[in-house]
């Protein structure tokens, strides 16, 4: 499995989310509350909006958008990668707060060719590159796993070619056979040659 989306970002401190993470772009000032499930277990709860400084307000606020554009990049490639994609694992930084938020994470997806079959890694790698690439902002990573399927499915698809160029010079053999003892046989009904010709012409 190659991640989606695999670096992460430094403790937070942003102005603005950083190219290069799980999710890159820019973040809104919109402020939402933070699902209770990103609380880990015997973490103080959240503090009250009178005890953060204007400063640590601040900071929530960026933690919280930033929260909210990895969890939308890192479903964008889970949602388009299907049967490939795998579970999708967040890095969590903890807000003056006391809640964690995801501000990086990763989705593993299967890019290894299916063997023996050119047309169904062809498939695959069209899924595969779509994925890595689902996100508004994909991110240095998500172009080098597309690249990587682009490269497997340019392979399949030469391989699929000689492939089918091998049964069309089968199958034009076996034409070029069957018209020539078709002929033959024809020629000695019409008895324009011997019979010993006939069977050293198909021997």
């Amino acid at each position: 499995m190659t991640p989606l989306s695999g670096s992460t970002l430094p403790p937070v401190n942003l102005v603005a989310p950083q190219v290069g993470g799980a999710a890159g772009g820019i973040a809104t000032s919109e402020a939402s509350d933070t699902d209770s499930a990103s609380r880990r277990p015997g973490e103080s709860s959240q503090a009250a909006p009178g005890e953060l400084t204007e400063e640590e307000l601040r900071e929530v606020e960026r933690l919280r958008a930033r929260d909210r554009e990895v969890r939308a990049h890192e479903a964008a490639h889970q949602a388009v990668g299907g049967p490939y994609a795998g579970a999708v694992s967040f890095v969590y930084e903890r807000g003056p707060d006391g809640l964690q938020y995801a501000v990086g994470g990763e989705v593993p997806i299967d890019v290894a060719p299916v063997p023996g079959d050119p047309q169904a890694t062809i498939d695959k790698m069209r899924t595969v590159r779509a994925a890595a690439l689902a996100p508004v902002d994909p991110s240095p990573q998500d172009f080098q796993v597309a690249a990587q399927a682009s490269r497997q499915q340019l392979e399949a698809q030469l391989e699929l070619a000689r492939e089918q160029r091998e049964a069309q010079a089968e199958a034009g053999s076996n034409t070029a056979l069957n018209r020539t003892a078709s002929d033959t046989y024809q020629a000695v009904g019409r008895g324009e040659v011997s019979r010993g010709s006939a069977v050293d012409a198909l021997a």
